[in-house]
């Protein structure tokens, strides 16, 4: 890399350190950015500059957005008695790509992570529980953590909580976890301990 003009090295410097991206990888991606028409560099720029500033926290699931209220929630066709709980924006994308699911979200940013010192109140967990105490007409929670030991822990602790939910407030609503088991096609001997598991405790009527 000492032969890159400093520019370029500093931009191959920067790509490198995002996830995935190795030092080769990141020196193609600072020649394919070099090699733009300078209309879609400065375009991509403007965009990189404008990203922190630009991106808020939807008031009401605290998805993504550049409004006070993200696309989702201002969808009146979504319903809103069902409401599924996932870690990261990216899990939400997951859903919505699918286009599998009619209702709203809540993002929680994180899970409870006691080996990395993360608790309840280092993710938005407890705007979960007031939203939810207010909320008279949700029917149904989904608990969309994933099936990870730190996943797991989140969704025990959201149950919990919610079980209080109901009892305090008298709001009568389903708390659900996502099924995980075995994939299509999946093999038996390759599968872990933990999704076979899974796969016996959500097993159907046949």
């Amino acid at each position: 890399m000492n032969g890159l003009p400093t520019n370029l090295k500093q931009i191959a410097l920067f790509l490198e350190r995002l996830p995935g991206i190795g030092e080769k990888t990141a020196n193609r991606l600072a020649f394919y950015l070099l090699r733009l028409p300078e209309a879609d560099l400065k375009n991509f720029a403007e965009h990189l500059v404008n990203l922190k500033s630009k991106t808020k926290l939807c008031k009401k699931c605290l998805n993504l957005t550049e409004n006070e209220i993200c696309l989702i929630c201002e969808d009146n066709k979504r319903n809103e008695e069902i409401v599924t709980v996932v870690e990261d924006v990216i899990d939400l994308l997951s859903f919505e790509t699918g286009k599998i699911y009619e209702g709203v979200y809540h993002v929680l940013h994180g899970k409870i992570d006691p080996l990395n010192h993360i608790g309840p109140e280092d993710i938005y967990v407890n705007q979960l529980f007031a939203r939810l105490k207010k909320a008279n007409h949700v029917k149904e929670v989904i608990l969309a953590t994933n099936p990870d030991m730190e996943g797991e822990a989140t969704a025990m602790y959201i149950r919990n909580k919610l079980n209080e939910i109901k009892k305090e407030t008298g709001f009568d609503f389903k708390i659900t976890r996502l099924g995980y088991g075995l994939p299509m096609g999946a093999n038996l001997e390759y599968a872990d301990y933990m999704t076979l598991r899974k796969a016996i405790e959500n097993r159907n009527d046949y």
